[in-house]
Formats: C-alpha cells, sequence, structure tokens
C-alpha cells in the first residue's frame, strides 16, 4: 500500500481507511497496525490469526447467497473503528498484535486449508478486513486463482484506492452499518461520517458484487433506521437488510435494548420500505425466514443461532433451489445454490460464538481479581491450545468441571489464589443448596426459554442443570438436542410437556409480561402460564457465561421451594459483587456482557492502578 508524504514530516498518510492516519515513528494509528517504512505503509503483524475454520455462510451472516454453504472464516485482530458495546471488542481491541494466541498462515496454507475442509470459498469476518488488507489481498488472490469464492464482512470505511484493489476479488460483502447520520459514525471514530460507505455500497452494487447490509436496531433509532431503508431502497430495493436487535456489551448502556415484541413489530415495517428485512439476536423468531415479497410464501426457514448468526432449516430440495417463488413466480433476490448438506460448527466455532468463549474465559479472570489485561491475554493462549475451546465448552455445562476451569486457569495466569477463593465460594455455595435440598420430595417440572415461548436451550446445557441441581425436573432433556444455544418446538409440544415452572434465559431474555402475551396469542396453555409461574432472572448473567450462574441457581431454588431455601437473593449477590468484583450490585448498571460485571466496568489504562477485589477465605 502507498501513502502521501508529508512535508517536513517523517509521516505518511495511511490509504487504507477513510479515517487517514498519520503514520511515523512511534504512531501507528488508529488501528495499530500499520506504520510507515521507507515512505509506504506496511502491515506491522502479516498472516497471522486469530480463528481460522469452516463455518456456514448464515453464521458470518449472509442469507441470500449460496443458502448452508461452508466457506472458510479467517479473523485477525484489530479494527479501524471503536463502536460503543461492540461484540467483537474481545478479538478487535483486548487481543494483542503478537503473542501465542495468533497462528502464522501462509496465504497458501490457508487456500489449502479452505480446499481440504471442501469449502466453497474464504470469508474473512468478526474483526474488520481493514485492519489487515495486505494480508487479506494475498488470501484473496490466491483463492480466486484457486477457484474459490472470496467474500468479508466490514465496516466498508475503505478509501476509493483500497476499495479499487479488492473489489475485482470480491464476490459478496457483508457490510455492516453503523447508522444514518453522521453522529452516529463519528461515535465509532468514522471521522469522514457515512458518505464513504455509501459511495462505497454503489460501488460495489454496480461492480455486481453480492451485496448485505446489517446495522444495529437500538431502541432509539427506529426513524433513523426508517431513513436508511429509504436510502437503501433507492440504490436497490432487492438488497437485504439484517436487523441486529441490539444486544448490550462492554460499556453500552442496558436501556438501548430493544424488547423482542417491539423488534418484531419493527422488523415487520421496514418490510415495507425493502423486499427482504432480516431480525437477528431474536431467539424463536419467524423474521429470519426468506418469504416472497409478492406473496409471503416462506421460501427458506432459519433459526437463531447465535449472537449475529443464523442456521438454514430443512433437508436441500431434490433438485437445485430456485430463484423464483414456487407459487407466485416472484424472484426472491437469492444467488448460487443451496448447499446439498449441512454444516455443523465445531464448539464455539463459526462466527461470532467465538467471541463468547474469549468473554467466558475473561469474566473468570476477572472474578479471580485480575485488574492487569495482560493475565487475560494468557489465560486466552492457553484456551486457544489444541483442545481448550473444547475443553471450556465442556466444563461451562457443569457447575463442578466449570470450577475445576476456573483452577486450570488461574494456574495457567498465575492467579491461583484468587482463582481458589472463587473455586472455593462456588463449591461452598453448592455444597450449601445440596444440603439445604436433602430428602426433597418433590420436584416441580421447569421448562427453559430463550427471548419467545417456543425456543428451548438444549438439555445439556447448563442453565437446565442449574434447575436439577435447585430441586427441579428440568422438561428440557426430554426434547431434541440441536441447535446454538437451543431449538424451536410446536404449541402443541410444550402444551404436552405443561410445565409448572417456566425460567426465561438471562442472556438474551424477554419481560415476563410480554412473554405471557405471546403465550396467550399462540395458545400456550402450560401449568405455568395459567398459573402465572413464568420468571426472568434479575439480571443478565445470571445463569450461563460468568461465575454468577452461582446467583441464578440461588435465586432458581429460591423460586421453586421458597419453604427450603430462604436465602435474601439479592443480598447474596451484593455480597459476590463487593468480594469479587469491588463493586456494589445495581441491575440497571449490568449489560449482556459476560466478562464485564457492569457497564461501567473497564480495564485500567497503561499505569492506571485499580484495586484487585477481594479474595479473603469463602464464608457461607
Amino acid at each position: 500500500m502507498g501513502g502521501v508524504a508529508q512535508a517536513g514530516l517523517r509521516a505518511i498518510r495511511c490509504d487504507i481507511c477513510e479515517r487517514g492516519c498519520l503514520l511515523g515513528p512511534g504512531r501507528s494509528g488508529a488501528c495499530g497496525l500499520y506504520e510507515a517504512r521507507d515512505g509506504q505503509v506496511v502491515e506491522i503483524v502479516a498472516d497471522r490469526y486469530l480463528a481460522v475454520g469452516p463455518l456456514s455462510i448464515e453464521t458470518m451472516p449472509l442469507l441470500h447467497h449460496n443458502p448452508g454453504a461452508k466457506y472458510l472464516q479467517i479473523s485477525t485482530t484489530g479494527c479501524n473503528f471503536d463502536c460503543p458495546g461492540c461484540i467483537s471488542t474481545v478479538i478487535a481491541r483486548q487481543t494483542p498484535r503478537h503473542g501465542k494466541a495468533l497462528t502464522r498462515l501462509t496465504p497458501e496454507l490457508v487456500v489449502e486449508k479452505a480446499i481440504a475442509a471442501n469449502c466453497l470459498g474464504v470469508a474473512f469476518l468478526m474483526n474488520d478486513p481493514l485492519a489487515s488488507l495486505p494480508t487479506f489481498l494475498r488470501v484473496a488472490a490466491l483463492a480466486k486463482a484457486r477457484g474459490l469464492e472470496v467474500g468479508c464482512s466490514t465496516n466498508c470505511y475503505f478509501t476509493a484506492q483500497s476499495l479499487e484493489r479488492l473489489l475485482p476479488l470480491l464476490d459478496f460483502i457483508n457490510i455492516g452499518l453503523k447508522g444514518f447520520s453522521e453522529a452516529a459514525y463519528h461515535a465509532c471514530g468514522g471521522s469522514a461520517g457515512l458518505g464513504p460507505v455509501w459511495r462505497n455500497l454503489r460501488a460495489l452494487v454496480a461492480a455486481g458484487v453480492h451485496v448485505e447490509l446489517s446495522v444495529i436496531y437500538a431502541r432509539d433509532k427506529e426513524p433513523e433506521l426508517v431513513a436508511l431503508a429509504r436510502a437503501v431502497a433507492a440504490i436497490s430495493p432487492r438488497i437485504p437488510l439484517q436487523l441486529m436487535r441490539f444486544i448490550p456489551f462492554e460499556g453500552a448502556a442496558a436501556n438501548q435494548e430493544p424488547a423482542v415484541r417491539q423488534a418484531e413489530a419493527f422488523c415487520a415495517r421496514l418490510r415495507d420500505e425493502l423486499a427482504h428485512v432480516y431480525l437477528f439476536n431474536t431467539p424463536g423468531t419467524r423474521f429470519l425466514d426468506t418469504v416472497c415479497p409478492a406473496c409471503g410464501h416462506v421460501a427458506l426457514r432459519r433459526e437463531f443461532y447465535g449472537p449475529m448468526g443464523a442456521k438454514l432449516l430443512g433437508e436441500p430440495p431434490a433438485r437445485p433451489l430456485e430463484p423464483r417463488c414456487p407459487a407466485c413466480g416472484a424472484g426472491l433476490d437469492i444467488v448460487g445454490q443451496r448447499a446439498a448438506g449441512a454444516h455443523q460448527e465445531e464448539d464455539f466455532q463459526g462466527g461470532y460464538p467465538f467471541t463468547r468463549a474469549l468473554e467466558m474465559v475473561e469474566a473468570m479472570v476477572i472474578a479471580m481479581g485480575s485488574r492487569e489485561q495482560s493475565d487475560v491475554v494468557r489465560a486466552w493462549e492457553r484456551l486457544l491450545a489444541p483442545g481448550g475451546l473444547k475443553r471450556l465448552h465442556q466444563c461451562a455445562q457443569e457447575p463442578r468441571q466449570y470450577i475445576d476451569a476456573v483452577r486450570w486457569f488461574g494456574a495457567a495466569v498465575d492467579l491461583r489464589e484468587g482463582a481458589e477463593a472463587l473455586a472455593a465460594y462456588l463449591e461452598a455455595k453448592l455444597d450449601d443448596m445440596a444440603q439445604a435440598l436433602a430428602g426433597l420430595e418433590r420436584r416441580p417440572t421447569v421448562y427453559y426459554a430463550m427471548a419467545k415461548p417456543l425456543f428451548y436451550l438444549s438439555g445439556g446445557r447448563l442453565e437446565n442443570r442449574l434447575v436439577e441441581l435447585a430441586g427441579g425436573v428440568s422438561l428440557n432433556k426430554l426434547l431434541p438436542p440441536g441447535g446454538r444455544p437451543g431449538r424451536s418446538l410446536s404449541v402443541d409440544r410444550l402444551n404436552e410437556l405443561d410445565p409448572e415452572v417456566i425460567f426465561i434465559s438471562a442472556f438474551l431474555s424477554n419481560t415476563v409480561e410480554d412473554f405471557l402475551a405471546e403465550c396467550r396469542e399462540l395458545g400456550v396453555e402450560a401449568r405455568a402460564v395459567r398459573q402465572g409461574r413464568v420468571h426472568a432472572h434479575p439480571a443478565p448473567g445470571w445463569d450461563f457465561g460468568s461465575p454468577r450462574w452461582v446467583l441464578g441457581l440461588m435465586h432458581i431454588a429460591r423460586t421453586l421451594h421458597p419453604e427450603l431455601v430462604s436465602l435474601d437473593v439479592m443480598a447474596q449477590a451484593q455480597a459476590f459483587y463487593r468480594r469479587f468484583y469491588g463493586l456494589d450490585f445495581s441491575p440497571g448498571q449490568v449489560n449482556r456482557s459476560f466478562a464485564k460485571p457492569a457497564g461501567n466496568w473497564r480495564w485500567p489504562a497503561d499505569g492506571e492502578r485499580i484495586a484487585p477485589a477481594a479474595t479473603e477465605a469463602p464464608q457461607r
């Protein structure tokens, strides 16, 4: 990549993205991944990857290009933007540029991996390819030469020059829009506003690249997104738009998360503006299905498949998918063919669930008392060693194994004292619960849903194990396993199960009022609905992803057996927060982050000292 020399300065202006950072001695720009050498912009770290592995294209996510096809995901580290509440902060901002967490692979090795895995192509996602553009260009050129497709997810802040180099190599792209205002882009670091993105969008469409758009949908953004949809329609009303229901991570405010019913209603509203609008981050929604814009026929059915992801449902048809609606003949705007088989991602792999694995480990390290981000990096290096992700996935489903993982990571980062304090506390609470419920004669039946009534969590997950440890019978264990993190069932099946109690997931949740309203609309007549025994947890993070699952265990047990478990759950939460985080517990300050105990929690800046949390001996 070239640059423009600055008169009188040993610096050049980066021409990779529209931020146009000045690079010079000790000055690497906003993304931190380029520097000036001999009058040129060069990568500081080239050909190094945080994640490489197959994924279904819907987990990228892309919905209208070769549905169900398998691609090789490649992800590096870093980003030219810094967006509030970003799901990828752990890889965009927290992963170092050097170290064992990153694997060096030549372009030849990347392409050989794609071919060996029978992938249709290569897709760059999770962090932005603008942070590793020379690396991506080398891989893309070789992939095209070997007959593979090339695509990426990006904020599309390319300069005209950098897009010109990539454009001939691209088959498909997901552009992550930040909104439809100058302020939205300035908040992410886009100093040139939104103009470059719309210029690049038009260029991509004109070049015949398959384009899909995604945008975060926060509670107060509806007027702006209506205007955005109309602007997209002026370019082409057939471009698919993915609404990412805002899930507040990192420092994002929890009150900006739209309710599930509100999000579905808004998605329906935008389908008046564009032919194909989809709703993500909403388990159980039918707004992931592709429907004919002319007659409403459902051409493809999909299901929630983790944050920012979807999964194609049903068996592939006997003959190739037609690009036109079989009911009325209208165009469906789908490019390519549906895959003949379905790819099943491995544990935490394929798209954004990988970031949740990193956050789960970060959550342990923070609760051990660490206030040094380098401790998290060392724990991630242990996680990303061979077998680490699989071990974490197994440990995350069973409390006693989770405690073993705390000790394992604590030893890896030399935080044995803090790890032992946390592990001993969790063990003590499990022992207390077992003692309180010893000899229990009757256990109520419990159904665990995520967000919507008909989306159930797979029986092997931690949430259902907590139900059992809290003195309940998990009905989810009677249902077919699969999905990520679960699947949908029918109204008839839920009524047949007839749960006495229903719990709503603390991760992607819902209000009890909206949940019950939908149950009545659907015809769910289970005892839990009739008797109003549907419960949400007091705060996010209480049943999966962080050591705070122990608070969810107490809450479930107190709800199921108040005659035996009389503890004050909110007082327990306050004690837990004071002890392991050094904070007061405030439900309104807790967002959906697994790692961060509150929206205002942060790692200290370089040289800043923040006192670690207390790690005294466990108290019952």
